[in-house]
């Protein structure tokens, strides 16, 4: 079985630089920052890579213990959601604000968790706040370390910290290969419904309404003598809705379950395309690297059933993962579930797909002649030679001259050559480029 990335977590009361610790570590604004207390109502996920160890680091909402309204309540539903799915939490603190009796009830919170924490007093933008970390001793937490999200002080030993305290992965388990296959989406698409119809069973429940999946479910299948392992999540929902922390904690599940994967199957409702929240569940896909399939459900009560116009309008929304097919179903009278496994076993195929190193070269040097190639002042970038690394993502090294010469719009032509010559439907394609200096 594929391991998903752990989990950390950023817990704090309000207003003490979580979300500026998030875009410090990742290096970009991923979470919206402001100075005003409460600006960050529902949790912000990235992905991070640090000495060679990938995980998941969540921001979330400001803590209050004794929430005084209906938006605080949620926030304090989705931080426990969050702290109950985590293998990491940072405990963030504000050394100018000093040690205060607010500090003191979250830390008793998150004793009662029986997690490891790391204490992070932050805001120590220089050597004389440094020293005020101190007295967060009296936390009974451990040592705080002192740091500037806003500066970068002190992060990467935060990071250093973090990975020191991750889970030990499991040893991979040796045998037959199995294709996984998760089904996410928002919630009330039809998810359970369609793997109900896949399977010829009732195998998860199915209600009407929203949120009825909240555990990503495994069900093993044989497809054609070959092994599916089905993941069924619960639905992500919008960002900014406030639900139950149970609900929040179904989030984790569904990109637990998206990064186990190997292909994911994003279900729309065809009575409700394209909302903000398909994009957001097919940004997940894109950023994990994984085989994708549109399904869009509910396709019995569409009247107008004109093929060419639908998957102009899908495709025009969805530009960024544009190699995914998309098929159109109804799970409650079965119509086009015997496509979804198939066009899933090509997608994996795909991504399994290993090129020679010489055809691979034809191609992009076909490319190269047929392309001004990028420069910057007198200097133009030269590719040497290109080679398939890996499979399962498939992952293409070229050895150029000079990496910081390729921009994001010839990355894009390189890929898209690579896919009028290969295929690679369904599934992104890496390309990595490194710098070979001239001999």
């Amino acid at each position: 079985m594929a391991v998903s990335k752990p989990i950390v977590a950023i817990v704090g009361r309000q207003n003490v630089g979580k979300s500026t610790l998030l875009n410090r570590v990742v290096r970009k604004p991923l979470a919206i920052v402001a100075d005003l207390p409460g600006t960050t109502r529902d949790r912000i996920f990235a992905s991070v890579a640090w000495q060679g160890v990938e995980f998941t680091l969540v921001d979330t909402g400001g803590l209050e213990m004794a929430p005084r309204s209906t938006v605080a309540q949620g926030v304090r539903e989705q931080v426990e959601a969050a702290i109950a799915e985590a293998d990491v939490i940072i405990f963030l603190v504000d050394v100018k604000s000093g040690l205060i009796p607010a500090d003191l009830e979250v830390a008793e919170m998150l004793r009662r968790a029986s997690k490891p924490i790391l204490l992070v007093a932050n805001k120590a933008d220089n050597a004389k706040l440094e020293t005020g970390a101190v007295e967060f001793y009296g936390l009974g937490l451990g040592e705080p370390l002192a740091v500037s999200a806003y500066h970068g002080r002190g992060t990467a030993e935060l990071l250093d910290r973090i990975i020191s305290r991750l889970p030990v992965a499991p040893p991979v388990e040796t045998g037959p290969e199995i294709m996984k296959v998760a089904i996410v989406g928002r919630p009330n698409v039809g998810k359970s419904m369609l793997l109900n119809a896949v399977l010829g069973e009732k195998r998860a429940i199915v209600d009407d309404i929203p949120g009825t999946t909240r555990d990503a479910a495994d069900t093993l299948v044989d497809f054609n003598g070959q092994g599916v392992l089905l993941i069924d999540t619960a639905g992500i929902r919008r960002r900014g809705r406030l639900g139950t922390g149970v609900e929040r904690y179904s989030v984790l599940r569904a990109l637990r379950a998206i990064d186990r994967a190997d292909v994911a199957l994003l279900v729309l409702d065809a009575t409700e395309l394209v909302t903000a929240q398909d994009m957001h569940v097919a940004g997940y896909i894109q950023q994990a690297i994984k085989g994708i399939v549109v399904v869009v459900n509910k396709w019995d009560l569409i009247a107008d059933k004109d093929l060419t116009e639908w998957n102009t309008g899908i495709r025009s929304q969805l530009k960024f993962i544009a190699y995914a097919p998309v098929l159109y179903t109804s799970a409650k009278f079965g119509q086009g579930v015997d496509k979804i496994l198939p066009q899933a076993r090509q997608v994996y195929q795909e991504r399994l797909k290993r090129l020679p190193t010489a055809e691979v070269n034809d191609v992009i040097q076909q490319a190269v002649a047929a392309h001004n190639l990028p420069r910057s002042g007198r200097k133009r970038l030269k590719i040497r030679y290109a080679t398939q690394a890996e499979v399962n993502p498939p992952t293409f090294v070229f050895f150029v001259n000079d990496a910081r010469l390729i921009h994001f719009s010839y990355r894009r032509y390189l890929e898209n050559k690579l896919r009028q010559a290969f295929g690679f439907t369904g599934t992104p394609v890496r390309l990595v480029f490194k710098a070979k200096e001239e001999p």
